[in-house]
């Protein structure tokens, strides 16, 4: 008797490990999350009685959660307050669903976060002002969503960002002096938005740069002559915009650019050591890799 009340307490402790093996803040937020997205809508579920390191799209390293990445999984509603309390947070994956409302506040606690994916969504409301918390970010991608307000001065905090893909929203304003400081950035995607004003000289210190998309705005004045310094440039598209010179893009020097769009039209340009043969023109979008 005593033999099987030993085997039915290490059973039901063994159980209570295995359910337990995030903390019950990290599990409440991540039932928070399932709650407030539909997930018994979901096409592919989790199952709650299963242990968190189960559930579909979830990973669990040293009894934290790291990863969440939910691609194209029918999520439908809005994003929990309680979704900052993951803060052992470092890839959170939502593209291509049907999440509405604005970004929680809370999402700038998660401190470890590097990537973090939610384009192709409905996503409406301002980024959070202070997303320049997020000093471990290296991919922000929200593309295709109904963000609008301004792009945050803060952005220029996130130092570590190689790819920074905020186009086809509803971002009005001025291209913030502030994005300067990302000398690491390789991608630069704000196609399709109302941004208004010239182009800050500042952007001329991305010289990691190899894709700027500015195309489908209300851009003007020059061009910045410090647009020769980003020897990196493989695709520039700033098509579609009110600029009045293009005269500094002449001192573009030995490029071989895959992708180059301008209003051909309104300008003749005389672009050193381009080899148009190369260059293609391209239609301005953004697709997420299917998992």
């Amino acid at each position: 008797m005593k033999k099987l009340l030993l085997i039915f307490i290490l059973v039901f402790f063994a159980g209570h490990v295995l359910k337990a093996q995030v903390s019950e803040q990290e599990r409440s937020a991540l039932l928070d999350f399932h709650e407030s997205t539909q997930g018994n809508n979901w096409v592919k579920k989790w199952n709650l009685e299963e242990p968190v390191a189960k559930w579909y799209g979830v990973k669990v390293v040293n009894n934290q959660v790291t990863e969440i990445n939910l691609f194209r999984n029918n999520l439908v509603g809005t994003l929990p307050e309680s979704i900052g309390s993951l803060k052992y947070l470092k890839s959170l994956n939502l593209a291509f669903n049907n999440i509405s409302g604005q970004i929680p506040p809370s999402i700038v606690e998660l401190s470890n976060l590097v990537v973090l994916k939610i384009e192709m969504n409905r996503i409406k409301g301002a980024l959070p002002s202070d997303i320049g918390k997020l000093t471990r970010l290296e991919e922000l991608t929200a593309f295709n969503n109904f963000i609008s307000g301004r792009i945050p001065n803060s952005i220029g905090e996130n130092t570590k960002l190689k790819v920074l893909n905020l186009s086809s929203n509803s971002i009005i304003g001025r291209i913030p002096e502030t994005l300067g400081n990302l000398v690491g950035l390789e991608s630069l995607g704000l196609f399709e938005n109302t941004l208004f004003g010239e182009i800050p000289e500042e952007l001329g210190n991305l010289v990691e740069l190899k894709e700027l998309v500015l195309a489908n705005n209300q851009l003007g004045g020059a061009i910045p002559k410090e647009f020769g310094q980003m020897a990196s440039l493989e695709i520039l598209q700033i098509q579609n915009n009110n600029f009045n010179s293009f005269e500094n893009l002449e001192e573009m020097e030995s490029r071989s650019f895959l992708v180059f769009d301008y209003d051909k039209d309104k300008i003749k340009i005389d672009l050193k050591n381009v080899d148009f043969s190369r260059t293609r023109m391209a239609d301005t979008k953004f697709e997420d890799d299917i998992d």
